[in-house]
Formats: structure tokens, C-alpha cells, sequence
């Protein structure tokens, strides 16, 4: 399936990219090509392939959760750079509005 210089341009539009004419060109190419890649895909034979929610393994990533002593408040003092009234002061990143 051609992709038309419209359909390139109207899709460069929705992404918000700045095609040059060379560049649409390109595009139009290398669409058609996954387009053309997608209908042989629709031949295929999948009534006995379950649907998948994802394709690959979802597992945990993270470390177990364990419930710890917090650091001794002079340790944390002592790697601070500003401290007041037991809690390390940071600068303003957020301004009220």
C-alpha cells in the first residue's frame, strides 16, 4: 500500500515533526513497506493463539520490603548541609502560586 504525500504530511502534523520534502519521501517508503508487512501478518492463521496483555514475562523488579531502624538523627546532622528543628533543610524548587 503507497502511503500518500498527504497522509505523510497530515501524520508528521499529529506527531509535530518538521518534514523536509526528502524526508516525506523517505517516510512514505518506509511506511508502506510496514503497512505492506502488516497485511502478510493478517494472513496468518491466529483462531488458536490466546490474546496476550503483554509480550514479555511481567515480574517484580524491586527488593523486598523490610521494616528498619531509621538513621539516628546526628548521623544524619552530621551529612547534611543545613539542618533545623530535626529536618534537613533543602532549597525552594516550587513556588507557590
Amino acid at each position: 500500500m503507497k502511503m500518500e504525500r498527504d497522509a505523510i504530511t497530515r501524520l508528521a502534523e499529529i506527531a509535530k515533526l518538521e518534514l523536509s520534502s526528502e524526508e516525506k519521501v523517505e517516510f512514505s517508503s518506509q511506511l508502506s513497506g510496514i503497512v505492506d508487512y502488516l497485511g502478510i501478518i493478517n494472513e496468518l492463521d491466529t483462531s488458536g493463539v490466546e490474546p496476550a496483555g503483554h509480550i514479555l514475562e511481567l515480574k517484580n523488579v524491586l527488593r523486598p520490603d523490610f521494616v528498619t531502624d531509621s538513621l539516628p538523627v546526628e548521623k544524619i546532622r552530621s551529612f547534611s548541609p543545613e539542618f533545623e528543628d530535626g529536618h534537613v533543610v533543602v532549597p525552594l524548587i516550587i513556588e507557590d502560586y
